[in-house]
């Protein structure tokens, strides 16, 4: 995980938009973080600093050392009696070639609904994670809150996608407008990349982004 998916996860995390974190760092524009996030860009000593106060976290975590501090960035749910309750409906991999599972277990979770940012319940779902490629940003078992949306905001966001026609994952996603190819990203090192491209486009689309992570932290 390079220090690039460490600001774009913590930022995502802290529900921060990339306008309000480069206004934090010394930016006028989103356009400058979201270079950063897309590796396209690089940091000085200074702009660390600022990353890692503007997210709460420290330089060393940013710079790659998972021991350092860094769980002061997460954000905890408001303590609050209003909450909405999601049925997780499946599960979504974090890996490749798995059938989408949509049946109900009866496993809920309840999230705040400050959470929903004045959305409606109907907007999102929630699906439990399968599989690693994805660590450390998501974990086996993570619960994800979705935004049901079918298009991404930029290449290298993380999207949940449809492919094949019934399997699901969970991946950055790379493309170039007006291409018709796109690549589906593991975060884990272990994992390849998936290009997606031709006919097999057809049979490929985005069912919504991640807004919120749930993770269950055993003692």
């Amino acid at each position: 995980m390079t220090i690039y998916d460490r600001i774009k996860y913590l930022r995502e995390n802290a529900d921060m938009s990339q306008q309000e974190l480069a206004e934090k760092v010394g930016f006028k524009t989103a356009s400058a973080v979201n270079k950063i996030e897309l590796g396209l860009r690089d940091i000085n000593q200074t702009k660390i600093l600022a990353f890692a106060k503007a997210l709460g976290t420290t330089p060393g975590y940013l710079l790659g050392d998972d021991n350092d501090s860094y769980y002061s960035n997460l954000k905890n749910p408001d303590i609050t009696e209003e909450v909405v309750t999601f049925p997780v409906i499946g599960e979504i991999a974090a890996g490749y070639d798995e059938i989408a599972v949509e049946d109900w277990s009866g496993d809920t979770v309840d999230i705040p609904t400050s959470y929903l940012k004045g959305r409606k319940k109907e907007d999102f779902f929630v699906l439990s994670v399968h599989g690693d490629s994805m660590y450390p940003m998501y974990l086996n078992g993570d619960k994800v809150l979705i935004l049901k949306q079918n298009t991404l905001d930029h290449s290298g966001d993380v999207g949940a996608i449809l492919y094949e026609g019934e399997c699901a994952t969970l991946k950055k996603v790379e493309y170039v407008q007006g291409e018709d190819w796109l690549r589906l990203v593991p975060i884990n090192p272990e994992y390849q990349p998936k290009l997606i491209e031709g006919p097999d486009l057809e049979l490929c689309r985005v069912i919504g982004v991640p807004r919120l992570l749930v993770r269950e932290i055993s003692n």
